[in-house]
């Protein structure tokens, strides 16, 4: 006996579901995976930075890291004046405010998902600031050491 034919026989990829992802861009699914799978240094799921002022390459509150993000903002670190003293001098200013990039400028204390060279470059310098290591993308370890990192640690009891 013949099996029964299936009301639609549309091959897998077509129609309506195809014309939809036609409009995002052609790296989405590499952003969803990236995004929905995000790890934190040790192993767990990446928690939020900071929200006030929104941080993140991708401004979504997380240190989320992708192919677009050539600085590698996986740190989520609590900033401090001294740091931001550094970077300055570094020819990054994060304290002056840029309105007409919506950059609010940074202070002491915010949640900031900073680029993992410029971490270890304030650690070596001796003025590293606090890291919430479990907001910390696991993709700082390219860059970072984990024992430096929870040396700095702010979210460690």
């Amino acid at each position: 006996m013949a099996e029964p034919k299936r009301h639609m026989d549309v091959p897998p990829g077509a129609g309506f579901g195809r014309a939809l992802t036609n409009l995002l861009p052609p790296n989405w699914k590499v952003h969803l995976m990236e995004m929905s799978e995000s790890v934190n240094v040790l192993g767990e799921k990446l928690e939020t930075c900071g929200t006030d002022p929104e941080t993140g390459f991708y401004r979504d509150g997380c240190c989320n890291v992708g192919p677009d993000d050539l600085g590698l903002h996986a740190v989520c670190a609590v900033l401090t004046d001294d740091f931001l003293e550094f970077s300055k001098s570094r020819g990054n200013d994060l304290s002056t405010p840029r309105p007409e990039f919506g950059f609010p400028g940074l202070k002491a204390g915010d949640n900031w998902c900073l680029c993992a060279a410029r971490w270890q470059e304030a650690f070596e310098a001796g003025c590293a600031p606090r890291v919430r290591l479990r907001a910390t993308h696991q993709a700082a370890l390219e860059k970072c050491d984990l024992n430096n990192l929870k040396t700095h640690a702010a979210d460690l009891n």
